[in-house]
């Protein structure tokens, strides 16, 4: 008796990852470090001189760690609530905080206790940060105000109180120290001039706003709030240039990278992505395990820190390019006995007999069942989610399989209505595909013979079938403009060739002595046209065939039932 010989499953090509300089060049960073801090990272600062340490802002504390150490080379405790938002000084020796319990408090980075403690909000402060003369401090509370500090005399300078809501975030100018820009919860971003008692320019970002960025140049302001980030023109007042909606969780943090020419944002759907800031498409994308509170990169982009809502770290490193690929961890298989025995090089003789060992094979699921004629059960198997989801090609082949048998009608007879509808779900998700069409044609014309006298008693599997129907409908008449494109294509190459014909001849009259055009002109519909007509051969007619013959019974049965009822 000979063997059963497993489903053949055919493979078809697949469109490899599009490699691109973007896909390279952001790829090209270490397996990431985690680090488990004390709360959510809320803030995350890259000092901006070298060795470029970062300050962590989580729950009471605020790490300083080193470029390369997983443990923190200085903590700032003395907070009595909740820290957030640490930022550096641009001399990196001054560090500036708020916190839940609405006081700025201002560090050393050689030293432990606060230098200044600066009282004035009411409620939590989440932003803080320098002015780029050094001497100033600009702060953002819940309390919906915006106020600057005088850092040697410990007094507030100025106080700005347009917003309505509470302020989550701002940034500073670094090319004018008067200027700032802060968002809000009531949907505003507001530009301020410290010499001025008001905003100079307001936007609307129709959300929450989260964070805010400017560029390089600050010509151009980008914020983050709801699902959008929206880019801005200061130098047009305002005017919105792009709004960009790739996330499907609320954008929580920007950065740019060290060119200007990469701006990241993180989100709560666990995404960073990476744009060109000359299309503003998404050229990267990176995912991590739990929703992005904070995202940071060090200078030339050599490491990328990202905070999470579940109190991890994680800081990816750039790889060096002398750097070279870890060796593969796998285990080294020993040599097998027959090499003791005879050696590694050993090569049998004319005269030796070699014992192969026999290779079991191992059947799947649908092969033991078809193995042992249960081809209904066969068939439920490769329409479970996992398979007819990830690799549709295999229910097909096992559709096509029982086809070959004669047994497909009877494995497609005597099902209920819900394996009925996952069976005319798969047919309406995959019977317009090139590779498929061909094999669940003929399973949807099988369908209909079976059940065409149960019509009108479901109306979910009558709606799938008016689906079906409606789907094939809309593929012929595309396959019908396709061919009226294939003949405009045959008339107009059918007329450039005559043309070049009657010129060869012309030439040939006037005793040109040249080779050109001696031999037959070649055909350039010869070149286009067998493709096409493939296509439509190959897609085109089974479908047009199916309909034409089978919906209109189904159709005429559908009208006399739903007359008699």
């Amino acid at each position: 008796m000979a063997s059963f010989k497993p489903t053949r499953i055919p493979a078809y090509p697949k469109l490899g990852e599009k490699v691109t300089q973007d896909t390279l060049y952001w790829k090209n960073y270490k397996t990431p470090i985690q680090i488990k801090e004390f709360g959510a990272v809320s803030a995350i600062d890259v000092s901006p001189l070298s060795p470029y340490n970062y300050a962590v802002t989580a729950s009471t504390r605020i790490h300083i760690y080193g470029p390369y150490s997983q443990e923190p080379v200085k903590t700032f405790t003395r907070f009595k609530d909740t820290a957030y938002s640490g930022r550096f000084r641009s001399d990196g020796k001054l560090l500036v905080a708020g916190s839940e319990d609405s006081v700025v408090r201002l560090f050393d980075i050689g030293g432990r206790v606060a230098l200044r403690m600066l009282r004035g909000h009411s409620k939590a402060v989440h932003f803080t940060d320098f002015t780029s003369d050094r001497f100033r401090i600009i702060s953002a509370s819940d309390d919906s105000t915006c106020r600057l500090w005088d850092i040697p005399n410990s007094v507030e300078l100025t106080s700005f109180s347009e917003h309505t809501d509470y302020v989550r975030c701002g940034t500073t100018s670094k090319l004018n120290p008067d200027l700032f820009v802060t968002g809000s919860y009531d949907h505003t971003v507001k530009v301020f001039d410290a010499r001025t008692d008001k905003s100079v320019m307001s936007m609307d970002h129709s959300q929450p706003v989260e964070s805010v960025l400017l560029f390089p140049s600050e010509g151009l302001l980008v914020s983050a709030g709801g699902r959008y980030v929206k880019v801005w023109d200061l130098l047009k007042g305002g005017r919105a240039l792009v709004s960009l909606k790739n996330h499907h969780k609320t954008v929580t943090c920007l950065c740019l990278s060290s060119s200007g020419q990469r701006l990241l944002s993180g989100s709560l759907d666990r995404h960073v992505k990476v744009y060109n800031t000359a299309t503003y498409k998404v050229v990267h994308n990176f995912d991590y395990a739990a929703s992005i509170l904070s995202v940071a990169l060090a200078p030339e982009d050599t490491t990328l820190v990202v905070g999470m809502a579940n109190g991890v770290l994680s800081v990816k490193h750039r790889k060096s390019p002398e750097e070279k690929p870890e060796a593969s961890s796998k285990k080294r298989r020993r040599p097998a006995y027959r090499v003791f025995v005879k050696g590694r090089n050993y090569a049998p003789k004319q005269e030796d007999f070699l014992v192969s060992k026999p290779v079991r094979t191992h059947l799947e699921m649908y092969d033991k069942q078809l193995k042992s004629f249960q081809v209904s059960k066969a068939l439920d198997t490769v329409l479970e989610p996992r398979i007819r989801r990830h690799t549709p090609e295999v229910t097909v082949a096992v559709m096509q399989e029982l086809n070959r048998r004669g047994t497909l009608k009877n494995a497609l007879a005597g099902r209920d209505e819900k394996s009925l509808t996952v069976l005319l779900s798969f047919l309406i998700g995959h019977v317009v595909d090139p590779r498929f069409t061909q094999v669940l044609v003929n399973v949807a014309e099988m369908i209909l013979d079976i059940y065409v006298q149960v019509v009108g008693r479901s109306a979910l599997v009558d709606k799938q079938i008016v689906r079906l129907q409606e789907l094939i409908e809309r593929e012929i008449d595309l396959e019908q403009e396709l061919v009226e494109v294939l003949g405009m294509l045959d008339t107009l190459f059918a007329t450039m060739t005559t043309k070049k014909e009657v010129a060869t001849q012309e030439s040939r009259a006037n005793g040109g002595g040249s080779n050109w055009g001696a031999g037959p002109e070649p055909e350039p519909s010869g070149l286009l046209t067998p493709s096409v007509q493939v296509l439509h051969r190959n897609r085109c007619q089974p479908v047009l065939g199916f309909l034409r013959v089978t919906f209109p019974d189904y159709c005429h049965k559908k009208k006399v039932q739903s007359g008699d009822q």
